[in-house]
């Protein structure tokens, strides 16, 4: 029949973005305009040095205590990316980088992931970077084949990891099932993507909900620290650069106090509005292009 050529396109779009029931880890709200940002901007790019790129996100003044934001890469993991953006600033080359982005429901919002990618691709030209969250995941939720051959089928360059959140909101949180959940997901992907550089991501930091006396409250979310480090201990014991969005904006004493008080996060206190999540784009992308700058002046 002339409908069985449609099938695998309909078999990848369900696997993208399929249909899931409840979750606490529900989607952000669609965001597709900067007008009305408010409480910080980016500064504009110019061209220094050379071959290097000036970037800097300004922060909400109520953002206290984060760490540098860099990339975590000490064995130069991302060195063919990074060497790729060179060739296509350069104009050596005109060939799209691929990049795949998978993780739960910050990714899924598309707006985290999609500002990072237009961001790179205004300033490096052709890049294909494709975003594949699920509402509710976690590490397991990639480990399935089909998703697997969905993403294989993307024939990335780069891959980007962001899980941690829905993790640590299980209040049963092991971190050494946690450790052995990256090790599932991430083995399935170097076997079916050998050669592949990996960067992971650390989560931006949520609030534990609590019914008291009729009323809901919020704490933070302890495990969340845990589930970090868990992230930071996988990439240094197998090799992988990791970006430690946690800690640049606060780590446990301050990622969730620092996101509240900018008012960048949703009543549920678990996800973000869009200039929370245009933030943590940003933050992203300028981690990128430090590292970009320090391999080009290397």
């Amino acid at each position: 029949m002339r409908m069985n050529k449609y099938i695998p396109i309909l078999l990848l779009v369900c696997l993208v973005h399929p249909s899931i029931g409840w979750s606490q880890d529900r989607i952000p709200r669609r965001f597709t305009s900067r007008k009305g940002m408010k409480s910080f901007r980016s500064l504009p790019e110019r061209r220094v040095g050379g071959d290097t790129i000036a970037v800097g996100t300004v922060l909400p003044a109520t953002f206290k205590g984060g760490t540098p934001n860099r990339l975590i890469d000490s064995l130069q993991v991302l060195t063919p990316v990074l060497e790729r953006l060179r060739l296509l600033k350069t104009g050596v080359s005109e060939d799209s980088l691929r990049v795949v982005h998978i993780g739960d429901s910050h990714v899924r919002g598309h707006i985290y992931p999609q500002t990072t990618a237009q961001k790179l691709i205004e300033t490096f030209g052709p890049i294909s970077y494709t975003d594949l969250g699920v509402n509710g995941a976690t590490c397991l939720t990639f480990t399935h084949p089909q998703r697997i051959a969905a993403i294989t089928a993307l024939k990335p360059e780069l891959l980007i990891l962001s899980f941690g959140t829905n993790e640590s909101h299980n209040r049963s949180y092991n971190a050494n099932t946690h450790y052995q959940q990256m090790d599932e997901l991430i083995g399935l992907l170097h076997d079916s993507l050998p050669g592949v550089p990996i960067l992971l991501t650390t989560p931006p930091g949520s609030y534990d909900s609590f019914r008291r006396r009729r009323r809901r409250t919020y704490a933070i979310n302890p495990r969340t620290q845990t589930a970090a480090r868990m992230i930071l201990k996988y990439a240094a014991d197998h090799e992988l650069a990791v970006w430690d969005l946690y800690n640049v904006v606060g780590g446990g004493q301050r990622a969730c106090k620092n996101w509240a008080e900018a008012r960048f996060m949703r009543p549920d206190h678990v996800h973000y509005v869009p200039e929370g999540y245009v933030l943590q784009g940003e933050l992203l992308y300028e981690a990128i292009i430090k590292a970009y700058n320090d391999y080009v002046s290397d």
